[in-house]
This record gives structure tokens, C-alpha cells and sequence, in this order.
């Protein structure tokens, strides 16, 4: 057993870096700090390192490139800059200090003083497990409250821009902007000559990026030379109601995209009511995929169907949706309610297992979400095929490509704890594909696409071939969707039987190991696969081919537990009959995932720890991934991959495969927080009252009324009755199996 001694260091060094900041942190100070985390391509960080204060650096993409986005407010008179680092010559401001700093599921909340008054500055990027239009919706909130800290009144005024930096890779490029002036205030701007489906650095080269805000008499605007605009505020607490015509370079006289309101006088008593900013970035369309005899698909977000105009980027920029932005906003409060209530749901479920976990569960989920996008494809009458919606996910920071099956397993148990109905629709694009005969390989393909966001498939078979590990994870993740709803719409079948134990010189999911001839985790991949497609056969009542696939399952188990465990009994190996111990053995940092290396990864740990029976195992394995995930030695978006000798973030920043931390959530969750009975548009919230499905209830049928494909909740076909178990029946076996028991863990 560990002892008592070591897990007390353990502590104290965690409890060190938690306390390295001058601001308190609650749960803790992380690498970097979600503000606007919505898609690949709309995704904004405060990196931390050891503490960075929300006005000591800019913000950054998830690569580490600056997207400028700069806050500040006067009171009585006196400028403080709270968001962003801005140098503006000739204007003198304070910088506001940073009192505390909170993260949640979906929110990142600052509170700065400004002199004699304390500002609520709140990040929401929203998640709607109930609502997938919403989900789809690329915008975020940012929001300002200003409430007195000495007891007296105050007059504030607050404001915020963002610049051009949001629309491209590459500064030198021209854009173009356009504001229009209603119900909301609304900049937009975008490439001049836009590319799409091109990237430049990892973002894309065509949309549009959105900064608006609700209008009234106590609103301001203008856009124009950053120095300037900034100025202009600085100096007068207001802006003019001016717009820059000239259309230039990101870097040329760096034209930003303003916003102002003046709060009024506020009081020590209470709050006052925030200024609420929306931030957005919309293309269309946002994935090509192939589909049968090679043609190629363009698919729209899915929000784009519940619209009464119609977006395109290559329309003038002034035909927008400025409508849905308004909608948007004005469904602020009801949007931060469903918020707080999913945040308060995750946490309460989280903390069952410990207040360690819960804090890295509610680092992960937006990550998670920001790497996947929600499409519709059209008719050919030129509307929207609202019954076949598909997710797509970038691979982000390791390759960039479309779907990659050993990313989405890995982030699985967050779709199967949040709404399976999204995994489900990440798989749909994979089999559809393969469906369509182009695939050459008999088995699962990598990937469907080598570059997001072209899904155009690999029909030269050339993909990175992963026989066993890609096929192993289909067939798993099927089994674990259908037998979390009962829909068995997505059971097939793959090929395993003749490769399933000896592998061969092939890859696992961790690639960047290495290649190694009869991997022991590969084999009860392989297996446990068999094992799943038994179950799927179950579930369709076909009992030969269950009985079939159960019986090869089951002997090649008995072998495999011969071939794969050491000489001496006391562990399993990495390769079989190589004598060389597998994975997860403990380092003084974290740790080790293979004993050819020294690093670990984040994701896998927690599917260990959902695994292991011994809570103090567990409790250690979860404290190794908190302690590095705060200790102070990253500034970049939460990397998986991390070396455990000194504790250091490898080049895998941002990556969705951090849904695999809700292992132990999934595990122990006996139904989704997406209720199975919910719409496409249905909304978590009895007081939302909105006119447009963003932000409220549309149209879509209730899963379970016929077999017909569903939207969001899945088709309800009623399984073979003597199979259709409980989520947690076969779950150790099936879900959890493949990879940890492969990654056996030893304590001495």
C-alpha cells in the first residue's frame, strides 16, 4: 500500500502551488483559463503559468497565438484596465488587481478591484446538453458588474473591444468590417478574400467574428485604430457612434471593435446590473464531408436551420444574424441560470467521488466541447435536413484531423455522461463513411479526413493504420451508447476475429510510443471488441452470432491471460512474452503511462481510476493529475501529455480527449444529464420565454415515438428484452475495459 508519509508530501506539494498566486483561487489556479471556448476555431485562453492576472497578458488562441480582446472601466473618472495588456501612449490608466479568480463547468469568473469599487467580470461559454441548437450557436458571453467596496456611490462606466486578430493566422491580411445599429449593437468583421475550409496557423480563413451588445441610450460604439479608440474612452468614459471605413491589414493601425456602457451610480448595497458583451464566430459552411460515390457535402452549423436569414460569408458583410445575436443576448439571464444549474449538477456528481475530482472534471468539459461542432446538411430544395445531424471534432494540436477515433474514445464517457446523443452523432459520420464502400481497409479507419474541417475520407486506404485500436474503439463505444439508451441503431459489425491475438508490429492509440509487435493492451482491445460485438448482437437478437462472438471472446481471453502476465504472476506485460512490465508504474512526481517513457497522460489516469476497486488507489491517481494540472509549470490549454519526472506539459495542449477525466462520472451515473425524452430545442429552463430557438425550445420530434431518426435524443427500438440492461450492466467489461485493463496498476 502507499504509505501514509507519501501521500502527506503529496499533499503539501499540491497545497504549495495552489497557493503561488496573490489572488485567491477557487477550485484552484490552472495552466490556462477558458474565457471563449465554443469551436475549434473560436476558442480563447488566459495562459497562467504560474499566475497571470486577467490584465497582465492577452488572450491568446489555443495554439498560443494573441487574439486581441481588451477591457476597461472608468470610475469616478479614473480609467482601470481589467482585461487584456494594452500600451496606449500619451493616456494614463491603472492597472485594476485582481482580487480572486473561480472556474466552473461553463464559467470563468474574476473579481478586480478598480479603486473604490470591486468588478464581477464573468466569462460564460455555454454548455446545453438539452438544447443542441444552442449548443451549436458559436457565441459567448462576457459580463461586467461594478458594486462599491468602501460604501459609497460611485459612477462606473465599462468598456470592451476585440480586434481583428479573431478572424485569421495571418495579421497581414486584409479584413472588413460592418456595424449595425438596432435593438443591438453589432460589429462584424472578416477576410477580404476569404478561403474556405483553409487554415492559416490553425485558424480558419473564412467567418466572421461578432462583438455586440444590447442597445439603449446608456451604449456606445466605435471601430478604428486600437490607440485610438482606446483613448477615446479613456479620456471621455464614453465612445462616439463612429465607424472606421478603411478597410486595412489585422496589424495596419490595428482596427479594433468597441463597445461601451455607463453604469450609472453603484452602491455597496448590491450589484449592478452587468453589461453583457457577445462574442461569436460564425462560417458557413463548416465541414465538407464525402459521401457516396465520392461527392462532397457542405454542412452548416445546426443553429443555421432555426434561422429566418440566411448566413453566408461570401454575402455581403452587412447580411448577418444580427437578429440571433440579439436573441442571444437577450436570453443572458435565462442562458446563465441553465448555467449555474449544469454547473451545480456536474459539481454536486463530481464531489461524490472527491472535491479533487470535481475540480478537474470542471476544467475539462468546455475543452472538450471546443474542439466539436454541430452540423446539419441541406436538401436539395435549399432548406436544411434537420433529421440528420452530425458532430465533427478537430484533433486539435496533434494533427488536425476530422473524427480521429482514438480521440473521441478517449473523450467518450463525457458524451455518455452529458448527452450520449452527441456520441453518437460522432460515430454516424465514421460509419456512414465506411458504409459507403470508398474505405478500402477491413477495418475501422483512423480518421475521416486529415484536415479539419474536410471530412473527405482516406478511399487510397492511406490513413494511419490502427487495425485493432480503431476497431476495438468502435465497437466498444457502440455497445456502451446502445447500452446507455437502448437504441440500437448504430450496432454493426467489424472485423477482429482473425488479428485479435497477435496483433502484429502495430500502433496504439499512443502513437507517439512507438509501434510494437503483440501489444498486450492491443490484444484485449482486440477481445474485449469481440466481447462488445456479442452484446450488440444481443441487443439485435441475433443469439447465434452473441453465442459465436462470446465463445471466440472468451478463449481468446484465456490465452491472452497466459501470453500476457509475467513470469513470476505479479504483473502483466507490455508486449507478450517480452518480460517488460506494462504501464502506470509510480514515479515521485505522477505516474509513468509506458515504461519506454517517462511521461503519463491526464485522460488515461482518470479511466484508471474509474477502474480500479482500492479508493486510495483511485484518490492517488486523481491527486497526480490535480497536482499537475496546477502546478505552475504550463501556460498553455490543459495537455494531456505530461512528463512525470518534473512534471511538465508536452505539445498536446487543448485536446478534447480530457473528457475522458468524466470516466468516473460516467461509471457511476445511472442515466445523462440530457434527459432521453428531450427535443432538439428543449430547454432546461422553466422561465426561459425567447423568440428564437437560440436560447430557448424549437421544433423536433420526441425521441421514442417512432423509429425514425431523432435529432437529439436517440431512436427508441426496443431491444431483445433479455439483453436490454442497465448502463452499469457489463460496464467494467465493456466501456472501461479495453484500455485499463491493459493499464493494470500494481502497488507495492
Amino acid at each position: 500500500m502507499l504509505s501514509l508519509s507519501f501521500l502527506v508530501f503529496l499533499f503539501a506539494c499540491f497545497a504549495a502551488v495552489l497557493s503561488a498566486t496573490s489572488w485567491t483561487a477557487n477550485p484552484f489556479n490552472p495552466a490556462s483559463i477558458p474565457l471563449a471556448v465554443r469551436s475549434p476555431y473560436f476558442s480563447a485562453w488566459l495562459n497562467q503559468g504560474e499566475g497571470t492576472a486577467l490584465n497582465a497578458a492577452w488572450p491568446t488562441f489555443w495554439t498560443g497565438g494573441i487574439v486581441g480582446w481588451a477591457g476597461f472601466a472608468k470610475v469616478d473618472g479614473v480609467a482601470y484596465n481589467w482585461l487584456g495588456d494594452p500600451a496606449i501612449p500619451d493616456v494614463n490608466f491603472t492597472k485594476a488587481t485582481q482580487k480572486s479568480f473561480e472556474f466552473t463547468s461553463t464559467q470563468s469568473i474574476f473579481v478586480m478591484t478598480a479603486g473604490p469599487v470591486d468588478l464581477t467580470i464573468t466569462f460564460l461559454s455555454p454548455v446545453e446538453p438539452s438544447n443542441l441548437v444552442n449548443q451549436s450557436f458559436p457565441f459567448s458571453y462576457l459580463s461586467v458588474s461594478a458594486a462599491s467596496n468602501d460604501g459609497n456611490d460611485h459612477t462606473v462606466q465599462v468598456y470592451a473591444d476585440i480586434s481583428a486578430e479573431w478572424v485569421s493566422g495571418d495579421n497581414t491580411l486584409e479584413v472588413e468590417w460592418a456595424t449595425s445599429t438596432g435593438v443591438a449593437i453589432v460589429h462584424q468583421v472578416k477576410l477580404s478574400n476569404e478561403q474556405p475550409f483553409t487554415e492559416i496557423n490553425d485558424r480558419a480563413q473564412y467567418g466572421t467574428a461578432y462583438h455586440a451588445m444590447l442597445s439603449d441610450d446608456s451604449v456606445t460604439f466605435q471601430t478604428g485604430q486600437d490607440i485610438v479608440v482606446r483613448a477615446q474612452f479613456i479620456n471621455h468614459g464614453a465612445l462616439p457612434n463612429a465607424q472606421d471605413s478603411d478597410f486595412r491589414g489585422v496589424s495596419n493601425n490595428w482596427p479594433v471593435f468597441a463597445l461601451a456602457r455607463d453604469l450609472g451610480k453603484v452602491n455597496s448595497t448590491s450589484a449592478s446590473s452587468p453589461a453583457v458583451f457577445a462574442v461569436g464566430h460564425v462560417r458557413d459552411p463548416v465541414v465538407q464531408y464525402i459521401t457516396a460515390s465520392n461527392e462532397v457535402q457542405q454542412r452548416s452549423s445546426l443553429f443555421m436551420a432555426y434561422t429566418n436569414s440566411v448566413y453566408t460569408s461570401r454575402l455581403p458583410i452587412t447580411f448577418g444574424l444580427e437578429m440571433q445575436v440579439t436573441t442571444f443576448l437577450n436570453d443572458y439571464e435565462n442562458a446563465l441560470a441553465r448555467a449555474k444549474a449544469f454547473d451545480a449538477q456536474v459539481n454536486q456528481d463530481a464531489a461524490k467521488v472527491s472535491t479533487d475530482y470535481a475540480a478537474i472534471v470542471a476544467l475539462s468539459i468546455r475543452q472538450t466541447f471546443g474542439a466539436t461542432e454541430i452540423t446539419v446538411s441541406k436538401t436539395g430544395s435549399g432548406g436544411y435536413n434537420t433529421s440528420d445531424i452530425m458532430v465533427f471534432m478537430k484533433e486539435l494540436s496533434t494533427g488536425g484531423a476530422v473524427n480521429t477515433v482514438d480521440v473521441i474514445y478517449p473523450a467518450w464517457p463525457l458524451f455518455m455522461y452529458i448527452n450520449p446523443a452527441m456520441g453518437k452523432q460522432l460515430l454516424e459520420p465514421l460509419l456512414a463513411y465506411q458504409a459507403t464502400g470508398q474505405y478500402p481497409n477491413p477495418w475501422a479507419a483512423h480518421d475521416i479526413g486529415s484536415d479539419y474541417p474536410n471530412a473527405t475520407g482516406h478511399n487510397d486506404g492511406k490513413d494511419l493504420a490502427l487495425p485493432l485500436e480503431e476497431t476495438g474503439n468502435m465497437l466498444i463505444m457502440t455497445l456502451s451508447y446502445t447500452q446507455r439508451t437502448n437504441d440500437t441503431s448504430l450496432v454493426t459489425a467489424y472485423y477482429l476475429v482473425q488479428n485479435s491475438l497477435y496483433s502484429a508490429n502495430q500502433f496504439s492509440s499512443d502513437v507517439f510510443a512507438g509501434s510494437l509487435a503483440n501489444q498486450t493492451n492491443l490484444a484485449i482491445k482486440g477481445i474485449i471488441g469481440l466481447k462488445a460485438m456479442s452484446g450488440i448482437a444481443a441487443f439485435a437478437g441475433d443469439n447465434s452470432k452473441r453465442t459465436g462472438y462470446n465463445s471466440t471472446a472468451v478463449d481468446f481471453l484465456q490465452d491472452w491471460q497466459k501470453l500476457a502476465m509475467s513470469s513470476d504472476g505479479t504483473h502483466l506485460t507490455l508486449s507478450r512474452r517480452s518480460g517488460m512490465a506494462l504501464m502506470l508504474t509510480h514515479t515521485a512526481y505522477h505516474w509513468t503511462l509506458d515504461h519506454r517513457h517517462t511521461y503519463s497522460k491526464s485522460d488515461w489516469q482518470m479511466w484508471t481510476a474509474a477502474f480500479v476497486s482500492d479508493n486510495t488507489v483511485r484518490d492517488t491517481l486523481i491527486t497526480s493529475v490535480l497536482k499537475y494540472a496546477g502546478d505552475g509549470l504550463s501556460a498553455q490549454p490543459f495537455a494531456d501529455l505530461y512528463d512525470t519526472v518534473n512534471g511538465t506539459a508536452q505539445n498536446t495542449r487543448a485536446r478534447p480527449v480530457v473528457g475522458g477525466h468524466l470516466a468516473l462520472l460516467a461509471l457511476q451515473s445511472e442515466t445523462a444529464i440530457a434527459p432521453s425524452n428531450s427535443s432538439i430545442g428543449s430547454s432546461t429552463s422553466s422561465t426561459s420565454t425567447p423568440t428564437s430557438p437560440i436560447g430557448g425550445t424549437s421544433g423536433g420530434s420526441s425521441p421514442g415515438a417512432t423509429t425514425t431518426t431523432n435529432t437529439t435524443g436517440p431512436t427508441q427500438t426496443k431491444p431483445n428484452s433479455a439483453y436490454a440492461s442497465s448502463w452499469r450492466r457489463d460496464h467494467l467489461a465493456v466501456l472501461f475495459g479495453a484500455v485499463l485493463l491493459a493499464a493494470f496498476v500494481v502497488v507495492a
